[in-house]
């Protein structure tokens, strides 16, 4: 099954509107999920935030902030996630990422910047414990008994106890257990320090290259470290992640893009061309087996994301290569993944 998503990213917006129009536009393409990015390292709206304001105004789509897990405390983190997984009905992911500079460390005043490998170590941990909290509260655990006053079955809360090298968590958490149990947790992969994160906790991996070839080596690799950790590589979807430069219309790609693929540059491996280029290359890498599907990212917001959907993915679902209708009603249905058991479930609190 090839999955798409896309990023509603739109650093000089500043009203809700606008990103409820891209994830609706979105949500007509029956993509996966947008995903909407953040950093302590420039101004602007707080992702999760933004995408709390998109849930009630879309249906389907997943939601995919960017939330770092640097500087953060973790409890909090995983409640506003679970907190955006219910207010969208269970369609709520969550991307982790680290804040590597001492300009961010200032803004809190805490402790220094610390090298990246230790950063994401942390955020291996915030993983962890987020999923530990998240279960925290059997599905079942609200009883609501007006006839006994009784709101909570307290012997289907659970503490956690977790202790990391920069936090301890006792628990449980304030929220009930997600809709999807466990929001779907994205991850970065295309770098090193990430990789073993993505393949031991993540649902789903991006990962930036600019060659079928080059994307599957990391596929083989995420897969490969996700058995070692004692997972089914089959539960984690590994999407390629491309900036899209839509803008020449139905003129053929660059050369070195389309067919040849994408350029490296800066922001990151960049695709130009048009939208049946750009599904042919969609096409021959999920069909290679290099991808589980893509991840895009629109160089001008409104106008590529539109070739996108009415373009692309027209073209791919004409094509017979990707759906026209949504599976379910939760992000984990959109990708094909189970709803995770509950680890305390029968324990005694």
């Amino acid at each position: 099954m090839l999955h798409l998503s896309a990023a509603v990213d739109q650093p000089s917006a500043h009203d809700a509107g606008s990103y409820v129009e891209l994830a609706r536009l979105a949500e007509h393409g029956v993509l996966d999920f947008v995903t909407l990015d953040d950093t302590f390292a420039r101004p602007g709206l707080d992702a999760l935030a933004v995408l709390s304001r998109v849930a009630p105004a879309t249906g389907r789509i997943g939601l995919v902030p960017t939330v770092t897990t640097t500087h953060t405390e973790p409890f909090h983190v995983q409640a506003a996630v679970a907190t955006l997984d219910w207010v969208s009905r269970g369609r709520a992911g969550w991307r982790l990422d680290v804040s590597t500079t001492e300009g961010e460390a200032r803004l809190f005043g805490r402790r220094h910047a610390a090298p990246a490998d230790a950063l994401w170590r942390e955020a291996g941990e915030v993983a962890d414990v987020a999923a530990k909290l998240w279960d925290s509260w059997e599905d079942d655990a609200e009883i609501r008994d007006e006839s006994t006053g009784r709101f909570i079955d307290r012997d289907k809360l659970h503490h956690v106890d977790f202790h990391g090298t920069e936090f301890s968590v006792r628990g449980p958490s304030i929220v009930p257990r997600p809709p999807q149990g466990h929001p779907v947790r994205v991850v970065d992969a295309s770098e090193g320090q990430a990789r073993d994160i993505a393949a031991r906790y993540a649902d789903v991996a991006l990962v930036r290259s600019v060659s079928a070839a080059q994307t599957r080596a990391v596929r083989d690799q995420l897969r490969a470290a996700a058995v070692r950790f004692g997972r089914d590589p089959d539960a984690l979807r590994v999407l390629a992640s491309l900036v899209v430069d839509l803008g020449d219309g139905e003129h053929a790609a660059e050369p070195g893009h389309g067919g040849g693929g994408p350029r490296q540059t800066a922001q990151g491996p960049l695709y130009r061309g048009g939208p049946v280029d750009l599904a042919d290359l969609i096409a021959s890498w999920h069909g290679e087996g290099a991808v589980d599907g893509f991840h895009l990212t629109p160089a001008e917001p409104r106008r590529d994301l539109e070739r996108l959907v009415n373009g692309t993915v027209a073209l791919l679902q004409h094509r017979g290569l990707f759906r026209t209708f949504y599976p379910g009603s939760t992000l984990r249905e959109h990708l094909g993944l189970a709803r995770p058991v509950n680890q305390y479930a029968g324990e005694a609190s």
